[in-house]
């Protein structure tokens, strides 16, 4: 049985998946009937659109703004609006981790640009993904629990006027092909990580460039050394 679902799911991704033997099999029944749930909930949320797994207790808004690839998969506890100007892309085989929450816009006074999200991207649990200045993750990049991606600045140089007040300025997030953000990650506005970057755990990712293949750590993240 569990041959037969290896293949079935390699088929799917379009790449090699092998379940762990020591799986309990009333382990495996019961993920296996949550996944048909979610299938058919996410049938019910986008009909006649590509394959997707949805957990029932995930909200979802601005349906008509999110474009996604086969095997999109959003865990239970989800919150995602996509109103924005751009709205919200998803590649092949992207992972919405438990109790994520996805805002395109901060305010209705000034939509939001969106997010964009390659192939084979995993956003870990109980993420945070403000893309009013727009957020772009490129192909087969991983995202730990309790990572946060904030887009945007308030404005705050006049000592006079309440800083609610000041306006926002927007300049957008880049992260690169290959790259793994660890647990608990805050990305400010105006960074471009790119390819192949590692960004340990905790660290606070300020505006700046940061150079492919590089390790990263700190507050703020500073470079520590390549991996080539």
């Amino acid at each position: 049985m569990i041959n037969i679902i290896n293949r079935i799911i390699s088929n799917l991704k379009k790449e090699s998946f092998i379940i762990d033997t020591q799986m309990p099999a009333l382990y495996l029944i019961r993920l296996l009937l949550g996944k048909l749930r979610n299938t058919i909930y996410g049938f019910l949320i986008f009909p006649l659109r590509k394959r997707c797994m949805i957990h029932p207790s995930s909200v979802i808004r601005c349906r008509n703004k999110i474009q996604f690839g086969n095997n999109l998969s959003i865990n239970r506890g989800c919150y995602i609006d996509a109103l924005s100007v751009e709205g919200i892309s998803l590649g092949v085989n992207v992972s919405i981790g438990k109790y994520t929450t996805i805002e395109c816009s901060g305010t209705i006074q000034n939509i939001g640009k969106g997010l964009v999200v390659g192939n084979n991207v995993g956003l870990g649990t109980h993420g945070f993904f403000g893309c009013a200045g727009g957020v772009e993750i490129d192909d087969d990049t991983i995202l730990g629990n309790y990572v946060s991606f904030h887009s945007e600045n308030h404005n705050f140089s006049n000592p006079i006027v309440p800083i609610r007040l000041q306006g926002i300025s927007r300049q957008g997030i880049k992260i690169g092909k290959n790259c793994w953000l660890g647990a608990k990650v805050t990305i400010l506005d105006g960074v471009i990580i790119e390819k192949g970057c590692v960004i340990a755990a905790g660290s606070v990712v300020k505006k700046g460039i940061y150079q492919q293949n590089g390790i990263y750590a700190g507050i703020p993240a500073k470079l520590i050394k390549f991996r080539i």
